[in-house]
């Protein structure tokens, strides 16, 4: 039983990627029409009005966290959703989508050397392995579709910074959720950590002045189409995958699925864009999903030997 539950859990993560890699799609035809901080504050906000609209009707009441909850609850939202969203959307002024995903693909290592050193969870030599491999996939893919995202103007150390700050503020995401996803359980700290982070979005953008009547009229049906997958699918839904898969096995397991990302949005793009796959972007992608199965084959195997 234990297998069939690891193996959903496994699937789940997968659909999680292929979600995620939608996004680039959807951020990059948001890129050129919309103010980077309004199109986060409203990808947020349509993602905290999906989760109190399914705990409505699944009658799931949010629960009142403790003084300590609280606390860490805050750190996710600002690091997780507020830091990191104004970290990749600002990286992106100075440096292009490829070169940050390059920097992006990094968070499977950071989550593992940070799960090792912070909380002492063991690095088989199978799973450095595996990280190690679904990093080069990642490469692999994200180089084979732009060979010159490594070249970048005066300003790129500016983009790189901020882009690193993405992998920090995910880092922390993934990590700082251990106690609340046992206490509160995934769903309760997605829509905690959510709601708090969309406040703090939402405070940025309405005191720079980007939320205005006027420039919420002037969205297409497109854009808020665009809006509607990036808050729903990317964030509520995609999240809640996220922290299960945390809670069942583990932040370093879990987190070699973001190297999907990169492989999942060029496919997307061929299908919604029209963009070719190449040969070097299939080698990369089974790579990486080399370097997954490397990372998860210690776990099956301890599974089996307890059942």
């Amino acid at each position: 039983m234990r297998r069939i539950a690891d193996g959903f859990t496994y699937l789940k993560l997968a659909a999680v990627s292929v979600i995620w890699g939608g996004t680039f799609v959807a951020g990059r035809y948001l890129a050129d029409q919309v103010d980077p901080l309004l199109a986060a504050s409203l990808r947020f906000v349509l993602a905290s009005v999906a989760l109190s609209l399914y705990m409505l009707f699944a009658r799931v009441r949010l629960t009142c966290p403790s003084p300590r909850q609280w606390v860490q609850l805050a750190t996710l939202g600002f690091f997780g959703i507020f830091f990191y969203n104004l970290c990749f959307f600002y990286g992106l002024h100075y440096i292009n989508a490829s070169r940050a995903s390059l920097i992006v693909a990094l968070n499977p290592a950071v989550i593992g050397l940070a799960g090792w050193w912070l909380f002492n969870e063991r690095l088989e030599r199978a799973k450095c392995v595996g990280i190690a491999l679904c990093l080069g996939g990642a490469a692999a893919v994200i180089i084979s579709r732009n060979p010159q995202l490594l070249q970048g103007n005066v300003d790129a150390w500016r983009g790189d910074l901020l882009i690193l700050g993405c992998v920090v503020g995910w880092g922390v995401y993934s990590l700082g959720s251990r106690q609340l996803n046992h206490s509160l359980g995934p769903l309760q700290t997605v829509t905690w950590s959510i709601l708090l982070g969309t406040v703090m979005l939402l405070a940025a953008t309405l005191v720079t002045g980007r939320m205005t009547l006027a420039g919420l009229s002037v969205l297409h049906v497109s854009q808020w189409a665009s809006l509607g997958y990036l808050g729903i699918m990317g964030s509520a839904l995609a999240y809640i995958g996220y922290y299960d898969g945390i809670r069942r096995i583990g932040a370093t397991r879990s987190g070699v699925f973001i190297a999907l990302n990169p492989l999942t949005a060029v496919i997307c793009a061929a299908l919604l864009l029209g963009e070719h796959l190449t040969l070097p972007m299939l080698l990369g992608g089974s790579v990486i999903l080399l370097g997954i199965y490397l990372c998860n084959k210690p776990l099956a195997q301890g599974k089996a030997m307890e059942i």
